[in-house]
């Protein structure tokens, strides 16, 4: 069945202020065998100074939101010691960064009296919710939107208090 939820792309260009991102899995569906992470795991490592080999079409799509004027902010809360798959991401923010999305992470442990969603979310405009779903193995199972305003504040609340409490991509130091 096919997903009526608009692509990420369309969402973002239709964001006027602010987009937030909430990841709280160690881990997402990767090809261990193919693909950036088996690149990774194999030594790989994105060049600062090489940005047109960064991850594109999607840092091209962060640089044009926020050149617009919107907010683009993004908070993971990580299990520490991190998993394999968060060294991967951990390692490639900076392009992140460089495109002009504000990153912060959480240790798990800090994150334990902030009531949350119960699922990974993107907050557009403080009011239109993008559930993203995922199995238990971390295979992506769709995602839903809402504009419920009680979704919408409860998303907005906890990504306020997280992103309070996290650090910052450039001082986040992996354990």
């Amino acid at each position: 069945m096919p997903s009526s939820v608009p692509p990420i792309a369309e969402l973002l260009a239709a964001a006027t202020t602010s987009a937030v991102h909430l990841e709280m899995h160690d881990a997402y569906a990767v090809d261990k065998e193919r693909g950036p992470f088996a690149a990774w795991r194999q030594g790989f490592r994105h060049d600062p100074a090489d940005p047109s080999s960064w991850w594109r079409p999607w840092l091209d799509l962060i640089q044009d939101t926020v050149a617009r004027g919107v907010v683009v902010r993004r908070a993971r809360i990580v299990s520490e010691p991190v998993s394999e798959y968060i060294r991967f991401e951990h390692s490639g923010t900076f392009t992140n960064v460089a495109a002009g999305e504000q990153v912060r992470w959480l240790a798990r442990r800090r994150a334990s009296d902030i009531a949350l969603p119960g699922n990974d979310f993107w907050l557009f405009d403080g009011r239109l919710v993008r559930w993203n779903h995922f199995t238990g193995d971390g295979q992506s199972a769709g995602q839903e939107l809402s504009e419920d305003p009680a979704a919408a504040k409860l998303c907005a609340t906890a990504f306020d208090e997280v992103w309070a409490r996290a650090i910052p991509h450039d001082q986040y130091e992996i354990h």
